[in-house]
């Protein structure tokens, strides 16, 4: 499948939990090694929220592919928890070919929401690390893994049955 919209293949997003339990990293992470192509030939999007997404923007640079960031706010990095999320949002964004950053001055939901439905309107197939619960939150997992949905994006969920989400 090619997109139409920018002349590359296949556009891969991802969402998904902040907080992964180590099964579910290894899951993800083989899954990814798995089906997703190397070099030039992969191009990932992500918001660089911590978890599946930083996770994901990992893998698509390790694997020689490009990566396209859309962050929820102004400043979205500083409102990540931890020195260790903060350096590698920062690492992670100015490895991006690409950054787009939502119209929101601050985090809030909306902006999360925002930025999640933008991913999925510019990937061909969506990632989600989710464990198949409600959202906690307007913008979580679930409800971006619902916008995908009715928007017609393919999308696979990447859980192990039996592991709780802390």
């Amino acid at each position: 499948m090619t997109s139409l919209r920018t002349g590359v293949g296949v556009r891969f997003g991802v969402t998904g939990h902040q907080i992964l339990p180590p099964e579910i990293v290894d899951c993800a992470k083989d899954h990814w090694r798995r089906v997703l192509p190397a070099g030039a030939q992969l191009y990932g999007l992500s918001n660089l929220a911590d978890g599946a997404d930083q996770l994901f923007a990992a893998h698509v640079l390790a694997a020689g592919g490009t990566l396209e960031v859309i962050l929820p706010c102004e400043g979205y990095g500083c409102s990540l928890s931890g020195a260790d999320s903060r350096a590698r949002f920062t690492e992670l964004r100015r490895a991006a070919a690409t950054v787009t950053t939502m119209p929101f001055p601050e985090p809030s939901e909306q902006a999360y929401l925002a930025a999640g439905q933008a991913l999925v309107d510019r990937c061909d197939h969506l990632f989600a690390v989710w464990d198949g619960r409600p959202a906690r939150g307007l913008g979580g997992t679930a409800d971006i893994v619902t916008y995908a949905r009715t928007r017609g994006c393919p999308v696979t969920v990447l859980w192990v049955d039996g592991v709780l989400r802390v």
